[in-house]
């Protein structure tokens, strides 16, 4: 569980660049990247909420 949350971290800190050039320099590329990384975060949230919920039903 621990690796996941450190993943999902990871991710949100690799989009970092790409929300700048897009918000700040208005890079079209930029925000397609944002987007797609914004996408994997949704799954990467989605597997951690079924993640905590199996485990909460399980005791």
């Amino acid at each position: 569980m621990a690796n996941m949350f450190s993943k999902l971290q990871d991710h949100v800190a690799s989009l970092e660049d790409d929300f700048s050039k897009f918000y700040d320099k208005g890079n079209k590329a930029a925000g397609t990247r944002v987007r797609k990384g914004m996408q994997e975060l949704k799954q990467l949230a989605q597997d951690i909420r079924v993640d905590v919920q199996d485990k909460k039903n399980a005791d």
